[in-house]
Order: C-alpha cells, then structure tokens, then sequence
C-alpha cells in the first residue's frame, strides 16, 4: 500500500524558526543559484558531444538531493511538513524518467527563485530587528558612541542629538513599537515562505487529484 501525504495545514511557524530560516535564505539561495545552474548550464552546453552528460546526471541528483535537503529544513525550522513529490522509478530508463518528471524542473526553479527572495528575506529581517534593537538598546548605549551622544542624519549639524537617559526613551518607545510590528511580521514572512515552498516542491496538485479515486481501494492521499 502507497501512503502521500500532502499536509495541507496552514503553517504556524515559530518567531525564531522563521528568523533563523529567513536568515539563513540568503547563503542557501547563493549556493543554491551558483551550484545548481551551473551544473544544469555545463551540463546542458556540453551535452552534445557526451562530456556533459555525467554532469548532467550529477546536476539531476544534486538538485533533487538539494530539495530534500529544503523540504527537510522548512520542516524543521518552519514546522512545515512538504510531501515528497517524486513517482516510484521503473525499472527501465530511471533517469529519462528523472529528466521528464516535473518535480524535478520545480526543484530547479525553486532555488532559481530563492536567490532574490532570500535576498529580500534576509535585508528585511536584518533591517527590522537591527533598528528595533538598537533603539531599544539607544537608553543603555548613546554613552559608548562617539561625544557620548546619538547625532542622527548628520553628525557635522545634526537635527536630533540623543546624550542623555531621557532623550533616549522615546527613541525606546518607539523601538519598542517596532519590534511588536516586527515579531508578527517575522512569523508572517516565515508562513509565506513555507507556503510558498509547499506549493513548488510538493506533489501538484494534478499529481494529488490523478490520485484520489484510489484511495477507497487502498491509497491514502491526505490533502
């Protein structure tokens, strides 16, 4: 009996889970882009006079190999469980049957993708949880800059200049604001991103429909 599971929940992740994945978007979408295309672009140039296939083949199992790897990682850090997508191999022609399944391209697209949506990810969250930070933190720090005081926009004639305990709490306040602003914002962008995930390396939904009418004859499919 054959078991897919597609869960079909929408995903909850935790703040730090999707902090940390989103952080982490940027330097696996880099190494994700660079690897993956280049193996596909050599392999496919040099294809035609047989020196590219084996690299080929090495492009087919590193990009399914790599999307496992993914799928593993959203579960983990995003509590996001993505079915894995790929039909039994027959037992002839295994990796013509590789090169022709879909799933396969949705895994190359998936990383093509991820290298500007990771680097979207990635400033987003360091931009929002650096200025909450620091402004929170502006009360306890402003001493330790340079003059002992906080010259915001130009430091020759500065509109704003925070030097004391006092000055620095509406700056905290307004830290403050932001982070509650950012906390749901991080869980938001972790969720879309799973979602997201989901839907390009999962089974389609063609491959999920095909299959239901067989789940009275023993086949489970959980949409």
């Amino acid at each position: 009996m054959t078991t897919i599971h597609s869960d079909g929940t929408r995903p909850r992740p935790s703040v730090f889970g999707s902090l940390g994945y989103l952080l982490m978007n940027l330097v696996v979408g880099i190494l994700g882009f660079v690897g993956i295309v280049t193996a596909w672009a050599v392999g496919a140039g040099t294809a035609v006079v047989w020196v590219g296939l084996p690299v080929l083949a090495l492009a087919i199992l590193g990009t399914r190999g790599a999307a496992r790897v993914e799928r593993a990682r959203v579960y983990a850090m995003l509590d996001t469980y993505i079915a894995t997508p790929y039909p039994p191999l027959p037992v002839t022609g295994r990796w013509k049957a590789r090169l022709k399944d879909g799933a396969t391209w949705r895994d190359t697209a998936y990383f093509v993708l991820l290298l500007p949506i990771g680097v979207a990810e990635f400033s987003i969250m360091i931009a929002l949880w650096s200025a909450s930070a620091w402004l929170v933190a502006l009360p306890l720090v402003y001493r330790f800059l340079p003059d002992g005081a906080w010259l915001l926009w130009d430091t020759d004639h500065p509109r704003i200049v925070v030097d004391s305990f006092l000055e620095a709490l509406p700056f905290a306040g307004a830290g403050l604001v932001l982070l509650a602003l950012t906390v749901p914002l991080t869980r938001a962008m972790g969720a879309a991103h799973a979602v997201f995930a989901r839907s390009v390396l999962g089974p389609s939904q063609a491959k999920i429909r095909s299959l239901e009418p067989w789940e009275s004859d023993g086949v489970r499919v959980g949409v």
